[in-house]
Protein backbone atom coordinates (compact mmCIF):
# COMPACT_ATOMS: atom_id res chain seq x y z
CA UNK A 1 0.00 0.00 0.00
CA UNK A 2 2.55 2.34 0.53
CA UNK A 3 4.50 1.70 -2.44
CA UNK A 4 1.24 2.10 -4.15
CA UNK A 5 0.90 5.88 -2.35
CA UNK A 6 4.51 6.68 -3.18
CA UNK A 7 3.60 6.08 -7.35
CA UNK A 8 0.11 8.13 -7.56
CA UNK A 9 0.16 11.58 -7.58
CA UNK A 10 -1.38 13.52 -5.42
CA UNK A 11 -1.68 10.11 -3.21
CA UNK A 12 -1.52 10.62 0.17
CA UNK A 13 1.56 11.83 0.74
CA UNK A 14 0.98 14.63 -1.37
CA UNK A 15 -2.53 15.56 -0.14
CA UNK A 16 -1.19 15.51 3.94
CA UNK A 17 1.74 18.14 2.27
CA UNK A 18 -1.06 20.24 0.57
CA UNK A 19 -2.98 20.50 3.83
CA UNK A 20 -0.35 21.39 6.39
CA UNK A 21 1.22 23.63 3.70
CA UNK A 22 -1.45 27.03 5.04
CA UNK A 23 -0.42 26.33 8.41
CA UNK A 24 3.25 26.09 7.74
CA UNK A 25 2.62 29.81 5.67
CA UNK A 26 0.37 30.47 8.74
CA UNK A 27 3.63 29.99 11.13
CA UNK A 28 5.59 32.43 9.06
CA UNK A 29 3.04 35.09 9.02
CA UNK A 30 2.89 35.12 12.86
CA UNK A 31 6.91 34.83 13.16
CA UNK A 32 7.07 37.86 10.95
CA UNK A 33 4.15 39.85 13.38
CA UNK A 34 6.62 38.86 16.26
CA UNK A 35 9.49 40.10 14.04
CA UNK A 36 7.82 43.45 13.14
CA UNK A 37 6.62 44.29 16.65
CA UNK A 38 10.33 43.75 17.83
CA UNK A 39 11.28 46.00 15.85
CA UNK A 40 8.81 48.75 15.56
CA UNK A 41 7.91 48.94 19.17
CA UNK A 42 8.65 52.30 20.41
CA UNK A 43 10.32 53.57 16.86
CA UNK A 44 6.75 54.27 15.11
CA UNK A 45 3.30 55.26 16.03
CA UNK A 46 1.85 52.19 18.23
CA UNK A 47 -1.09 52.66 15.93
CA UNK A 48 0.51 51.73 12.74
CA UNK A 49 2.26 48.31 14.03
CA UNK A 50 -1.31 47.31 15.51
CA UNK A 51 -2.65 47.96 11.87
CA UNK A 52 -0.45 46.39 9.47
CA UNK A 53 0.07 43.46 12.11
CA UNK A 54 -3.91 43.00 12.42
CA UNK A 55 -3.84 43.05 8.75
CA UNK A 56 -1.27 40.50 7.43
CA UNK A 57 -1.96 38.14 10.40
CA UNK A 58 -6.04 38.96 9.53
CA UNK A 59 -5.35 37.97 5.84
CA UNK A 60 -2.92 34.68 6.64
CA UNK A 61 -5.56 33.25 9.00
CA UNK A 62 -8.18 33.36 6.70
CA UNK A 63 -6.25 32.11 3.93
CA UNK A 64 -4.76 29.45 5.90
CA UNK A 65 -8.61 28.05 6.78
CA UNK A 66 -9.64 28.40 3.23
CA UNK A 67 -7.19 26.86 1.65
CA UNK A 68 -6.59 23.86 4.24
CA UNK A 69 -10.13 22.99 3.78
CA UNK A 70 -10.74 23.58 0.17
CA UNK A 71 -7.21 23.65 -1.37
CA UNK A 72 -8.94 23.50 -5.20
CA UNK A 73 -10.17 27.37 -4.32
CA UNK A 74 -7.21 29.73 -5.17
CA UNK A 75 -8.37 32.46 -3.22
CA UNK A 76 -6.98 30.79 -0.16
CA UNK A 77 -3.72 30.79 -1.21
CA UNK A 78 -3.86 34.06 -2.61
CA UNK A 79 -4.95 35.37 0.86
CA UNK A 80 -1.91 33.41 2.57
CA UNK A 81 0.21 34.47 0.15
CA UNK A 82 -0.90 38.28 0.43
CA UNK A 83 -0.87 37.55 3.89
CA UNK A 84 3.10 36.63 4.08
CA UNK A 85 4.02 39.30 1.61
CA UNK A 86 2.45 42.27 3.69
CA UNK A 87 4.18 40.81 6.74
CA UNK A 88 7.50 40.48 5.22
CA UNK A 89 7.72 43.40 3.31
CA UNK A 90 6.41 45.37 7.14
CA UNK A 91 9.29 44.00 8.58
CA UNK A 92 11.70 44.67 6.38
CA UNK A 93 10.76 48.47 6.50
CA UNK A 94 11.20 48.18 10.01
CA UNK A 95 14.84 47.47 9.57
CA UNK A 96 15.08 51.03 9.03
CA UNK A 97 14.10 51.68 12.58
CA UNK A 98 17.35 49.72 13.65
CA UNK A 99 19.83 50.41 11.13
CA UNK A 100 19.74 46.92 9.85
CA UNK A 101 21.21 46.74 6.43
CA UNK A 102 18.64 46.76 3.25
CA UNK A 103 16.80 49.29 5.30
CA UNK A 104 16.25 51.57 2.56
CA UNK A 105 15.35 48.51 -0.17
CA UNK A 106 12.53 47.22 2.54
CA UNK A 107 11.40 50.88 2.65
CA UNK A 108 11.60 51.25 -1.17
CA UNK A 109 9.63 48.01 -1.83
CA UNK A 110 6.97 49.03 0.42
CA UNK A 111 6.48 52.40 -1.55
CA UNK A 112 5.12 50.22 -4.69
CA UNK A 113 3.64 46.93 -2.77
CA UNK A 114 0.56 48.39 -2.39
CA UNK A 115 0.10 47.85 -6.96
CA UNK A 116 0.75 44.55 -5.86
CA UNK A 117 -1.58 44.03 -3.20
CA UNK A 118 -4.63 45.83 -5.10
CA UNK A 119 -4.09 43.36 -8.00
CA UNK A 120 -4.25 40.61 -6.09
CA UNK A 121 -7.63 41.86 -4.68
CA UNK A 122 -8.67 42.17 -8.06
CA UNK A 123 -8.44 38.85 -8.63
CA UNK A 124 -10.18 37.69 -5.18
CA UNK A 125 -13.46 39.38 -6.65
CA UNK A 126 -12.53 38.00 -9.92
CA UNK A 127 -12.68 34.57 -8.59
CA UNK A 128 -14.81 34.57 -5.88
CA UNK A 129 -16.39 32.56 -4.68
CA UNK A 130 -15.93 29.45 -6.48
CA UNK A 131 -11.96 30.03 -7.51
CA UNK A 132 -12.77 30.21 -11.17
CA UNK A 133 -13.71 32.88 -13.64
CA UNK A 134 -17.71 33.82 -14.52
CA UNK A 135 -16.82 32.33 -17.89
CA UNK A 136 -13.73 31.56 -19.61
CA UNK A 137 -14.19 35.16 -21.50
CA UNK A 138 -13.39 37.09 -18.53
CA UNK A 139 -9.57 36.01 -19.07
CA UNK A 140 -9.53 39.84 -20.14
CA UNK A 141 -9.88 41.05 -17.11
CA UNK A 142 -6.92 38.97 -15.20
CA UNK A 143 -4.96 40.08 -18.44
CA UNK A 144 -5.13 43.71 -17.50
CA UNK A 145 -3.55 43.23 -14.48
CA UNK A 146 0.01 42.27 -16.54
CA UNK A 147 0.59 46.26 -17.84
CA UNK A 148 -0.99 47.06 -14.73
CA UNK A 149 2.29 45.73 -12.75
CA UNK A 150 4.33 45.63 -15.35
CA UNK A 151 3.97 49.51 -15.84
CA UNK A 152 2.31 50.21 -11.96
CA UNK A 153 5.72 48.83 -10.05
CA UNK A 154 8.13 50.51 -11.35
CA UNK A 155 6.15 53.81 -12.35
CA UNK A 156 5.27 54.02 -8.55
CA UNK A 157 9.03 52.46 -7.53
CA UNK A 158 10.67 55.10 -9.61
CA UNK A 159 8.40 57.91 -9.43
CA UNK A 160 10.05 61.28 -7.88
CA UNK A 161 7.04 62.81 -6.57
CA UNK A 162 7.90 60.87 -2.29
CA UNK A 163 11.47 62.61 -1.64
CA UNK A 164 11.72 59.71 0.48
CA UNK A 165 12.54 56.94 -2.29
CA UNK A 166 15.83 56.40 -2.33
CA UNK A 167 15.10 54.94 -6.09
CA UNK A 168 13.49 57.98 -7.28
CA UNK A 169 14.08 59.35 -11.04
CA UNK A 170 12.55 62.72 -12.43
CA UNK A 171 11.52 61.31 -15.69
CA UNK A 172 8.50 61.77 -17.77
CA UNK A 173 9.06 58.17 -18.74
CA UNK A 174 8.30 57.41 -15.32
CA UNK A 175 5.43 59.42 -15.02
CA UNK A 176 3.99 57.88 -18.35
CA UNK A 177 4.52 54.55 -17.13
CA UNK A 178 2.89 55.15 -13.17
CA UNK A 179 -0.42 56.70 -15.33
CA UNK A 180 -0.78 53.57 -18.04
CA UNK A 181 -0.11 50.97 -14.63
CA UNK A 182 -2.78 53.02 -12.76
CA UNK A 183 -5.46 53.05 -15.82
CA UNK A 184 -4.80 49.38 -16.15
CA UNK A 185 -5.23 48.97 -12.59
CA UNK A 186 -8.45 50.91 -12.45
CA UNK A 187 -9.97 49.19 -14.95
CA UNK A 188 -9.09 45.65 -13.60
CA UNK A 189 -10.45 46.65 -10.20
CA UNK A 190 -13.47 48.11 -11.77
CA UNK A 191 -14.12 44.80 -14.38
CA UNK A 192 -13.84 43.22 -11.07
CA UNK A 193 -16.57 44.57 -9.40
CA UNK A 194 -18.89 44.15 -11.87
CA UNK A 195 -17.60 40.60 -12.48
CA UNK A 196 -19.23 40.18 -8.72
CA UNK A 197 -22.34 42.23 -9.62
CA UNK A 198 -22.96 40.05 -12.54
CA UNK A 199 -22.43 36.85 -10.87
CA UNK A 200 -24.64 37.91 -8.10
CA UNK A 201 -27.28 38.72 -10.40
CA UNK A 202 -27.19 35.17 -11.86
CA UNK A 203 -26.37 33.75 -8.60
CA UNK A 204 -28.97 31.65 -6.69
CA UNK A 205 -28.71 29.32 -2.99
CA UNK A 206 -25.42 29.18 -1.67
CA UNK A 207 -23.74 31.26 -4.35
CA UNK A 208 -25.70 33.90 -4.06
CA UNK A 209 -25.86 34.03 -0.39
CA UNK A 210 -21.74 34.05 -0.09
CA UNK A 211 -21.91 36.86 -2.77
CA UNK A 212 -24.31 38.96 -0.89
CA UNK A 213 -21.44 38.43 2.31
CA UNK A 214 -18.96 40.15 0.18
CA UNK A 215 -20.78 42.78 -1.46
CA UNK A 216 -22.61 43.59 2.04
CA UNK A 217 -18.84 43.53 2.90
CA UNK A 218 -17.72 45.77 0.33
CA UNK A 219 -20.61 48.07 1.43
CA UNK A 220 -19.87 48.60 4.28
CA UNK A 221 -16.27 49.33 3.89
CA UNK A 222 -16.23 51.05 0.66
CA UNK A 223 -17.61 54.49 2.02
CA UNK A 224 -15.00 54.40 5.18
CA UNK A 225 -11.97 53.64 2.44
CA UNK A 226 -13.38 56.99 0.56
CA UNK A 227 -13.15 59.19 3.67
CA UNK A 228 -9.93 57.97 4.29
CA UNK A 229 -8.60 58.76 1.52
CA UNK A 230 -9.19 62.15 1.89
CA UNK A 231 -8.94 62.49 6.16
CA UNK A 232 -7.31 59.04 6.94
CA UNK A 233 -4.30 61.61 9.17
CA UNK A 234 -7.20 64.20 10.27
CA UNK A 235 -9.36 61.56 12.91
CA UNK A 236 -8.03 58.77 15.07
CA UNK A 237 -11.89 57.17 15.11
CA UNK A 238 -11.54 57.46 11.13
CA UNK A 239 -8.10 55.53 11.37
CA UNK A 240 -9.96 53.18 13.46
CA UNK A 241 -12.36 52.49 10.85
CA UNK A 242 -10.58 52.13 8.21
CA UNK A 243 -8.31 48.74 9.92
CA UNK A 244 -11.80 47.54 10.78
CA UNK A 245 -12.73 48.12 7.16
CA UNK A 246 -9.90 46.29 5.61
CA UNK A 247 -9.88 43.69 8.14
CA UNK A 248 -13.56 43.14 6.63
CA UNK A 249 -13.19 42.20 3.33
CA UNK A 250 -10.94 39.32 3.39
CA UNK A 251 -12.37 37.74 6.62
CA UNK A 252 -16.37 38.03 5.09
CA UNK A 253 -14.92 36.35 1.87
CA UNK A 254 -13.49 33.78 3.84
CA UNK A 255 -16.43 32.97 6.24
CA UNK A 256 -18.30 33.05 2.96
CA UNK A 257 -16.25 30.48 1.15
CA UNK A 258 -16.14 28.02 4.41
CA UNK A 259 -20.14 28.34 4.50
CA UNK A 260 -20.06 29.70 8.42
CA UNK A 261 -23.78 30.76 9.13
CA UNK A 262 -23.98 31.73 5.88
CA UNK A 263 -28.08 31.55 6.21
CA UNK A 264 -27.57 34.61 8.67
CA UNK A 265 -26.57 36.85 6.28
CA UNK A 266 -29.74 38.17 5.66
CA UNK A 267 -30.34 38.78 9.50
CA UNK A 268 -27.33 40.62 9.34
CA UNK A 269 -28.18 43.05 6.66
CA UNK A 270 -31.63 43.18 8.17
CA UNK A 271 -30.18 44.49 11.36
CA UNK A 272 -27.71 47.21 9.66
CA UNK A 273 -30.09 48.52 7.39
CA UNK A 274 -32.41 48.99 10.60
CA UNK A 275 -29.83 50.56 13.04
CA UNK A 276 -27.75 52.02 10.47
CA UNK A 277 -30.94 54.17 9.91
CA UNK A 278 -32.11 54.51 13.29
CA UNK A 279 -28.56 55.88 13.98
CA UNK A 280 -29.14 58.20 11.29
CA UNK A 281 -32.53 59.47 11.92
CA UNK A 282 -31.77 59.86 16.20
CA UNK A 283 -28.48 61.53 15.62
CA UNK A 284 -30.00 64.37 13.08
CA UNK A 285 -33.57 64.38 16.00
CA UNK A 286 -31.01 64.86 18.65
CA UNK A 287 -28.84 67.93 17.32
CA UNK A 288 -31.99 69.22 16.04
CA UNK A 289 -33.49 69.21 19.07
CA UNK A 290 -30.53 70.62 21.27
CA UNK A 291 -30.36 73.63 18.42
CA UNK A 292 -34.12 74.53 18.78
CA UNK A 293 -34.70 73.87 22.21
CA UNK A 294 -31.53 76.07 22.90
CA UNK A 295 -32.92 78.73 20.88
CA UNK A 296 -36.28 78.16 22.90
CA UNK A 297 -35.32 78.90 26.60
CA UNK A 298 -32.41 81.07 26.06
CA UNK A 299 -34.26 83.39 27.25
CA UNK A 300 -35.17 81.41 30.61
CA UNK A 301 -31.31 79.64 31.01
CA UNK A 302 -28.05 79.95 30.83
CA UNK A 303 -25.73 77.77 29.02
CA UNK A 304 -27.08 74.21 27.00
CA UNK A 305 -27.54 71.73 29.70
CA UNK A 306 -31.36 72.11 30.09
CA UNK A 307 -31.77 71.83 26.54
CA UNK A 308 -29.25 68.49 25.93
CA UNK A 309 -30.87 67.07 29.05
CA UNK A 310 -34.38 67.28 27.43
CA UNK A 311 -33.03 66.58 23.90
CA UNK A 312 -31.40 63.49 25.37
CA UNK A 313 -35.31 62.38 27.22
CA UNK A 314 -36.70 63.12 23.81
CA UNK A 315 -34.31 60.59 21.40
CA UNK A 316 -34.29 57.95 24.47
CA UNK A 317 -38.15 58.47 23.93
CA UNK A 318 -38.16 58.00 20.51
CA UNK A 319 -36.40 55.05 20.25
CA UNK A 320 -38.44 52.07 20.66
CA UNK A 321 -41.20 54.02 17.83
CA UNK A 322 -38.79 54.96 15.69
CA UNK A 323 -37.41 51.87 15.83
CA UNK A 324 -40.50 50.07 15.14
CA UNK A 325 -41.14 52.04 12.22
CA UNK A 326 -38.24 51.81 10.47
CA UNK A 327 -38.17 47.78 10.84
CA UNK A 328 -41.55 48.11 9.24
CA UNK A 329 -40.25 50.18 6.46
CA UNK A 330 -37.04 47.70 5.76
CA UNK A 331 -38.90 44.41 6.10
CA UNK A 332 -41.57 45.77 3.59
CA UNK A 333 -38.80 47.43 1.05
CA UNK A 334 -36.41 44.93 1.11
CA UNK A 335 -37.57 41.84 2.86
CA UNK A 336 -41.44 42.00 0.68
CA UNK A 337 -40.99 38.38 1.20
CA UNK A 338 -40.97 37.56 4.89
CA UNK A 339 -42.93 40.49 5.20
CA UNK A 340 -45.74 39.38 3.33
CA UNK A 341 -45.53 35.85 4.90
CA UNK A 342 -45.50 37.40 8.58
CA UNK A 343 -48.43 39.05 8.03
CA UNK A 344 -50.36 35.88 6.24
CA UNK A 345 -49.28 34.36 9.90
CA UNK A 346 -50.40 36.70 11.53
CA UNK A 347 -54.00 37.04 10.03
CA UNK A 348 -54.36 33.24 9.46
CA UNK A 349 -53.95 33.22 13.51
CA UNK A 350 -56.88 36.13 14.06
CA UNK A 351 -58.88 33.74 11.78
CA UNK A 352 -57.57 30.02 13.47
CA UNK A 353 -58.85 31.20 16.69
CA UNK A 354 -62.64 31.40 15.05
CA UNK A 355 -62.70 29.08 12.89
CA UNK A 356 -64.76 26.00 13.87
CA UNK A 357 -65.08 24.14 10.21
CA UNK A 358 -62.66 21.58 9.82
CA UNK A 359 -62.12 21.25 6.13
CA UNK A 360 -62.53 24.91 5.76
CA UNK A 361 -59.18 24.99 8.56
CA UNK A 362 -57.38 22.44 6.82
CA UNK A 363 -57.94 24.36 3.35
CA UNK A 364 -56.33 27.54 5.49
CA UNK A 365 -53.87 25.94 6.63
CA UNK A 366 -52.70 24.22 3.13
CA UNK A 367 -52.63 27.89 1.85
CA UNK A 368 -50.71 29.59 4.36
CA UNK A 369 -48.39 26.64 4.11
CA UNK A 370 -48.13 27.14 0.21
CA UNK A 371 -48.18 30.93 0.51
CA UNK A 372 -45.15 31.53 3.21
CA UNK A 373 -43.36 28.03 2.65
CA UNK A 374 -44.17 27.27 -0.77
CA UNK A 375 -43.21 23.75 -1.11
CA UNK A 376 -43.65 21.80 -4.14
CA UNK A 377 -46.24 19.94 -2.75
CA UNK A 378 -48.24 20.22 0.56
CA UNK A 379 -50.44 17.33 1.94
CA UNK A 380 -51.92 17.48 5.45
CA UNK A 381 -52.75 14.20 7.68
CA UNK A 382 -54.94 13.88 10.47
CA UNK A 383 -54.75 11.01 12.87
CA UNK A 384 -58.34 10.25 13.66
CA UNK A 385 -59.06 9.15 17.40
CA UNK A 386 -59.84 5.69 17.80
CA UNK A 387 -63.54 4.73 18.94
Amino acid sequence: MTAMDSRVPGGRAGSAGMVRLPWALLTVAFALLVAMVALSVGQEELFDTVFFGLLFTSLAVTGAFVAARQPSNPIGWIFCGLGVWVGFTETWEAFAYNDLPTAELGQWVVHWRWVVDLSLYAVVFLLFPTGRLLTPRWRWALLLLVPALLAGVPGQGLNADNPDNPLRVDSAVVQVLYWIGMFFLLAALIAAVVCVGIRYRRASGIERLQLKQLVLAGGVALPILVLAAAFYYESVVLQVATVLALLLLPVAAGLAILRYRLYDIDVVINRALVYGSLTATLAAAYLGSVLLLQLALSGFTEGSALAVAAATLAVAALFGPVRGRIQAVVDRRFFRRKYDAARTLDAFGVRLRDEVDLDALKGELRAVVADTMQPAHVSLWLREEPV
